[in-house]
Formats: C-alpha cells, structure tokens, sequence
C-alpha cells in the first residue's frame, strides 16, 4: 500500500463510481418499473464504447460500432419479454408506452447517472488495470478498489446519519442471515472475475460477456424451470448471437502496458 499508494488513491474513483451506480440501482427500482428499468440500462453498450474510445484513444470500427448497435436491440427487446405480474404499473399500459413516457420523465436523469458511473467505472478500471496500475498485482489491485470502496459506502452512511445504525446488533444480524451471506460471496466473486476480465480482454468485449448472458438465462430457464422462450426472448437471441459474431471477425485488441511490464519483469529475472 505504501509502495503503489498513488494507485489505491486512484481507485478512488471507480469505488466513488460504483458506490454511486449501486445506491442509484435501488432508488431506481423504486422509481421505475422493472422492464423501463433495465431496458435503459441496455444503453450502457453504446455508451461504453464511446467512453473507451475517449480514455483509450483507439477508434472502433463501423463493424465494431454496428455490432454493438444490434447487440443493444437485442438487450431491450429481451426486457420486452418479462412477465407482466413483474411490474407494479397500470397493466393496460403497453411496455413500450411506458418506455416512451419514461423518456420524457424528469426522473431520466437519475437512470443517466447511474448508467455513465457503470460505464465510467468499467472502462476507468480497466485503465488502471492495464496502464496506470500495470506493475501492481491484479488481487492487491483488488484489495485497493474494495478498500476504497468501503470508504466510500462509510461516508455515504455517514451523510445520511446511518453510520452507526449500521454497526447494531440487529443490522449485523441481518447481514449475517445465510441468503446475505452467499449473496455478498458471490458478488464478490463476480468483482474479482471482472477485474480478471478486465486485465485480459476489455470492456467492449464485457458488454458482449453481459448480453450472453441474457442468452443463457433465457435457454437454461427453459431447460430446467420449464419458462417458455416467447417471440421477443427469440429475437433477443438471434441479435445478440449474430452481434457476438460480428464483433468476434474484428474484435477490439487492448493490451495497455502489459507487454511492456511483462516484457521488463522477464528481462529483471534473467539478470
């Protein structure tokens, strides 16, 4: 920590950026309805495609940019396919209208908030996984984003004089249920295999990992739970398949400094 402080103080900023998506994501669904809820979240494809050509300064190609466009169609119209006893509004609204009010709602601004922190966040870290923070071992870079991050989550409960409500008797007690207790070892589980993600392929080609998996919930929730695969699930399929094949003919290569660590690690051991 002394030796690369300079670093855990930059992770300052991704843990700031996802602290602020994950107290955003719960204010959101109060706010919005499941299916308009995640229907915009799918944006975050084109957007992190334009926050990566900015701080990376490389250029995606139109097929690039094509495939990620298609690959977004694919992730909306899969939200179009979620049950109607899912969403607490007027059912004799239609999904799409609903989407269309939702645009012009003054309450858009929070889901664009909340959707640049996740696209920030992701690129951002890459950025210091691969460039900035290229001589700190990846799980020590870990160790970095999740001590800043509990830094961040203590002063945002201390601003809303939680702080010390949180440390009861009966808040530990929840937290400590068996459900929390997997819940919080899978998510950090999910970090610690993004951050993996992160170093060695890029986050162009996580939002593509994101939109598989929609596919994959989608086929396995037929197989074993019996869940039928609907006109909107079908074509969300086709997109997104055909979309990871087009990126997959010309995909974005981002080694950052890597090579060149890797290159003066290999020259120090042989002296």
């Amino acid at each position: 920590m002394v030796r690369f402080f300079a670093v855990l103080v930059l992770y300052m900023v991704p843990s700031a950026l996802y602290c602020l998506y994950n107290n955003l994501a719960f204010v959101n669904l109060v706010v919005f309805d499941p299916t308009t809820y995640f229907m915009l979240m799918q944006l975050r494809v084109v957007v992190t495609g334009i926050i990566f050509q900015v701080v990376f300064k490389k250029q995606l190609s139109h097929r690039q940019w094509l495939s990620l466009f298609i690959l977004t169609a694919g992730c909306i119209l899969k939200q179009l396919s979620l049950p109607a006893n899912h969403i607490p509004v007027n059912p004799t609204t239609s999904t799409l209208t609903k989407f269309t009010q939702t645009l012009f709602s003054p309450n858009i601004l929070l889901i664009l908030i909340q959707l640049l922190c996740s696209c920030l966040a992701g690129v951002y870290n890459e950025k210091l996984l691969k460039d900035t923070g290229a001589e700190v071992h990846i799980m020590v870079q870990n160790v970095f984003m999740y001590i800043d991050s509990i830094l961040c989550n203590a002063v945002v409960l201390g601003v809303r004089g939680q702080l010390m409500s949180a440390f009861t008797h009966t808040a530990l007690a929840q937290v400590w249920q068996p459900t929390v207790v997997v819940i919080i070892a899978n998510n950090a589980a999910v970090g610690i295999v993004t951050s993996f993600f992160l170093r060695n392929l890029n986050s162009i080609l996580k939002t593509f990992a994101s939109a598989l998996e929609l596919v994959f919930i989608a086929v396995l929730s037929w197989i074993i739970l019996g869940v039928p695969v609907d006109i909107w699930t079908a074509v969300a399929i086709a997109l997104v398949t055909y979309a990871t094949f087009m990126y997959a003919q010309n995909p974005v290569v981002n080694r950052g400094r890597l090579d060149e660590v890797k290159k003066t690690t290999e020259t120090q051991q042989l002296a």
